[in-house]
């Protein structure tokens, strides 16, 4: 069967899109409440590892929200409150955000991988008043919740002394509600970024711009419609979950897929459900796509799978051809930030050009730029900006809060620079080249990391690999490559040998890595993204030690 994408004609719909923002907005009641006006119509599927499982309509979550609403208002929960989100994949998690945004809190998701420090330094931050958690991470609350001043509500869903009780409290509550008339322009949630210096930034998105901004992360990217059922692997802990387990998939009236899963990230698993249940669209990191690849992918068949997705970084185009070979999909790129909603893909009817993020997003003006704020020519190197004057775009958050020259950092001119690099090629294509501070300058020449990845995982005997820049005193840096093995293949000075001719063969010489270490595992963010800055200053200190060493022995 054919499906015609939202976007059929990319030209034209760049030409003509616009995104119009009232002066009061509620993504609850103006999006959410209308899908469960049909009582039948599918919200959510949850699964877990135990082989539960749990469907719920927009109908029943609208009711348990407005329940949980009617909860958090009981306990002296008000507009503009911050309220922090500790929650797994869980149903609870989605309930607690539809409250949230119906009350006119501010919701901070947090990851399950936080400490008791990260919790303190969150609450400190934010002045947050509330948690919502589960009994898993509730002992790290507990841990801090002495030195958290602002901190006053603890709900948990499960039981646990000392809490609130989540479903005690829900289950007893009306559901009668009406859902706070919050200006567009007023916060809506919080997220903690990690840059690559300093404390995380505090992210503000507001009511209006980011749940309908990311009607083109759903329409366009996610290709998404009404009878669709979505999954999307990341973790709820970070604005990946807004873009395609929230906001993008009900945009379109969508139904979520969500598995909820206690141990490490597994493929097969993974593989499996995406064979047994009817998910029609898919959305997860590049690493899981790259280990994905590495299975036997002849012993599945995805028979409703028709479109799959990737981001948090660049996708190697040797993973999009063994997918495609086995599936029959192309994965297609998307580029954005916890800052943005979908600002560049490789939408359904574009041309993929492998390795490429793809074109900018309709209702978003994205360049590359110079120094002085000037767009340079195209396959010139430079930073990643969208322009905001005169009109700031829809789907672009507010502010750093409590922290005004971090923001201004961001303004170059009549531009946001997002802190990424990249080329332009002719043809309008974006492709990625590093974060600003991951590129490497080598001997006057600069090297951006994925090219060089890319390049290595071409080979057979490559899994995954990160490149870094390592000091040296004669070139200032040098390319340093992590490689994670392939099954089947055993570190060794010949393989050492083998990769670096392998990568100047298909990248340019002056790019390979002088220094090859084979690790068993990387360091990445929950997002999966891989950690170069811890790596780079693993290196930085290894390399001083040895500096060190060796002037003590003369």
């Amino acid at each position: 069967m054919q499906f015609k994408p939202n976007m059929e004609d990319y030209e034209k719909t760049y030409a003509e899109f616009k995104l119009e923002v009232p002066e009061y907005f509620n993504f609850t009641r103006d999006v959410f409440d209308k899908w469960a006006a049909d009582p039948d119509k599918l919200a959510l599927w949850w699964v877990d590892d135990g082989g539960n499982e749990k469907k719920f309509t927009f109908r029943e979550l609208s009711l348990r929200s407005k329940k949980l609403a009617n909860v958090l208002k009981k306990h002296g929960i008000k507009r503009g409150d911050r309220v922090f989100l500790l929650l797994p994949r869980i149903p609870e998690w989605w309930e607690s955000m539809l409250a949230l945004l119906r009350i006119g809190a501010v919701v901070m998701p947090g990851t399950s991988q936080l400490t008791a420090k990260d919790i303190k330094y969150r609450f400190d931050a934010s002045e947050g008043v509330a948690i919502i958690t589960d009994v898993d991470n509730a002992p790290k609350v507990e841990e801090v919740k002495d030195e958290c001043s602002t901190l006053r509500l603890m709900i948990v869903v499960g039981e646990r002394e000392g809490w609130i009780s989540y479903e005690e409290e829900v289950s007893s509550a009306s559901e009668d509600f009406e859902t706070e008339n919050t200006r567009s322009d007023e916060p809506a949630i919080l997220y903690f970024t990690s840059g690559t210096t300093g404390y995380p930034k505090m992210t503000v998105h507001t009511h209006a711009s980011y749940p309908i901004g990311h009607i083109i992360t759903g329409k366009f990217w996610l290709d998404l419609k009404p009878d669709d059922l979505h999954w999307n692997l990341s973790d709820t802990g970070w604005a990946k979950a807004a873009w395609s387990s929230f906001f993008g998939p009900w945009n379109m009236g969508a139904a979520i897929f969500a598995h909820h899963s206690t141990g490490k990230f597994d493929a097969g698993k993974t593989l499996e459900l995406l064979e047994k249940y009817p998910i029609t669209t898919l959305c997860g990191p590049p690493t899981a796509y790259r280990v994905f690849v590495l299975e036997d992918l002849t012993k599945y068949n995805f028979k409703a799978l028709r479109h799959c997705v990737a981001a948090g970084e660049p996708l190697n185009p040797e993973v999009i051809e063994v997918w495609k070979k086995a599936t029959g999909i192309t994965i297609r790129d998307g580029y954005g930030q916890t800052e943005t909603v979908c600002l560049v893909g490789s939408f359904p009817c574009l041309e993929v050009k492998p390795g490429s993020m793809g074109k900018p997003s309709p209702g978003f003006y994205v360049s590359v730029i110079d120094d002085e704020g000037n767009e340079v020519p195209p396959g010139q190197e430079g930073d990643i900006a969208v322009r905001i004057k005169p009109e700031r775009p829809v789907g672009l958050f507010k502010e750093y809060w409590k922290d005004p020259e971090r923001t201004a950092a961001t303004i170059r001119g009549d531009w946001y620079v997002t802190g990424d690099r990249a080329i332009k090629d002719e043809d309008g294509y974006f492709w990625f080249v590093g974060r600003a501070d991951d590129v490497i300058i080598s001997s006057g020449y600069r090297i951006g990391p994925f090219e060089v990845e890319s390049a290595l995982v071409e080979h057979p005997a490559v899994a995954e690999s990160a490149v870094v820049a390592s000091p040296d005193e004669v070139r200032g840096e040098i390319v340093k490559a992590f490689v994670i093995l392939a099954p089947g293949y055993e570190p060794s000075e010949e393989l050492v040998k083998e990769l670096q001719d392998h990568v100047k063969k298909v990248t340019a010489p002056y790019k390979y890595p002088r220094e090859i270490e084979f690790v068993d595992s990387l360091p990445k963010t929950v997002s999966g993204k891989i950690r170069r800055v811890e790596l780079r200053e693993r290196e930085r200190k290894k390399k001083l030690a040895q500096k060190e060493t060796a002037a003590s022995k003369q």
